[in-house]
């Protein structure tokens, strides 16, 4: 059976897909496997999580999170998704710091490839992992913990040093948030009161597809407290008179619960519902993450290429985070701005526009999301990571005979 990814626009070239139904049998696969990569939820859109040898999928490990009230922590199998994470923690009265716009992806995918969602306070996914279980190239199981000299780059690792079979991430008590949409948010407001707008809730994105005066939408995320109300002024902008997709003239059915209706986290911090199918589906996935510094720079840098980049573009969402120390995170060393484009599939001719807006990009320092398409035409990503060769020496240190290499590894970093 054909294999491609959730978006349909790549088609894994691995002969067999393994399905371990424990961690001794995959440690034993593992250990018989010249070449293997581990398989998440297939959201990711370039060939990072293929290879032609094999795949391993970690879908016959679900096992029920573990809850350590104490420590403040749960600990889940690496193909858990975070939909499935949340009505485990939530009815126990737990929660995690932030979610991604989609919850089904799977907890180890998202970290591995340093997956966000959105917040100035608010860091990114992977920088909750307290811990990760790891079966090495030999199938020798170990644990890196928060602390452990090499845990910095063992987090946001790309696959490259095991397949990750559980992961411990940091709770906090359960909380409740309400959303905000807004409209028509004029470009030259965004510009001058970026910060203003951006901290004026826990988690806000914009979305606009370049062209016009206004930002079509602001989505706002607010954790509800006593003195939560709803609030109409932001910056010229106009409440929405009902529920909104992020694309235009879509159903808002599958989105989670807007217009300032509280609810719990896990219900409002993902753009889409769970039991939902996720986004539109049909679509292609870029991002780029710059410095927080360089944001406005770098949105009108992408305002003058709309010309090239609208006519192939669905929506663009501008997100923000804290800074982390993860080696390979796109946030490493500061907060960041992210630039995510949702593109029509046209793979070709998206293709060909991304060095022009990386380009464009490349003043700002701007890194590409792993897990989505880019270019790097001049194999220059080593000047942005300062830890790029500390991870290079890992991975020689970790797979030495190159177990879990594939050729997004040997294009891009390795």
């Amino acid at each position: 059976m054909t294999l491609t990814n959730w978006a349909g626009n790549y088609t894994y070239r691995a002969g067999v897909v393994h399905h371990p139904g424990s961690v001794e049998e995959l440690q034993e696969l593992v250990a018989g496997s010249p070449r293997i990569r581990a398989l998440g939820t297939r959201h990711c859109f370039n060939d990072l999580a293929d290879d032609p040898a094999a795949l391993v999928a970690l879908d016959a490990l679900e096992a029920a999170p573990v809850i350590d009230e104490q420590a403040r922590t749960v600990t889940v199998t690496g193909g858990t998704r975070y939909g499935t994470l949340a009505q485990h923690l939530h009815p126990a009265g737990w929660a995690v710091h932030n979610l991604a716009s989609l919850p089904h992806i799977s907890v180890a995918g998202a970290v591995a490839t340093a997956t966000h969602g959105s917040g100035d306070a608010s860091r990114n996914l992977a920088s909750a992992v307290a811990a990760l279980e790891i079966v090495g190239p030999d199938g020798t199981l170990r644990t890196v913990r928060r602390g452990d000299e090499d845990f910095a780059g063992s987090v946001v690792a790309l696959g490259a040093l095991g397949v990750v079979t559980r992961v411990t991430l940091d709770i906090e008590p359960t909380y409740d948030v309400a959303q905000e949409v807004h409209v028509d948010l004029p470009w030259a407001e965004a510009l001058a009161h970026l910060d203003e707008i951006t901290s004026s809730a826990d988690s806000v994105s914009l979305f606009t597809d370049w062209t016009g005066d206004t930002i079509a939408q602001v989505w706002r995320k607010t954790r509800v407290t006593p003195a939560y109300a709803l609030r109409t002024d932001l910056f010229g902008t106009t409440p929405a008179d009902g529920p909104r997709h992020p694309l235009p003239g879509i159903d808002p059915v599958n989105c989670t619960a807007q217009l300032g209706e509280p609810g719990p986290w896990h219900d409002r911090l993902p753009h889409f519902r769970m039991d939902f199918t996720p986004s539109n589906g049909d679509e292609l996935q870029s991002e780029f993450l710059v410095p927080r510094a360089h944001a406005v720079a770098a949105l009108e840098a992408v305002r003058s290429l709309s010309s090239l980049v609208s006519p192939l573009l669905q929506v663009t969402e501008v997100r923000t985070m804290a800074g982390d120390d993860l080696w390979l995170s796109g946030a490493q060393g500061g907060p960041r701005v992210g630039l995510h484009f949702t593109w029509l599939p046209r793979q070709a001719e998206v293709e060909a526009v991304l060095p022009t807006i990386e380009a464009a990009l490349a003043p700002f320092d701007a890194r590409p999301h792993w897990g989505k398409l880019f270019a790097d035409e001049n194999h220059d990503l080593a000047r942005l990571y300062p830890h790029w060769d500390d991870f290079r020496a890992l991975v020689a240190r970790t797979d030495p005979d190159g177990v879990f290499r594939n050729d997004f590894l040997e294009r891009h970093v390795l």
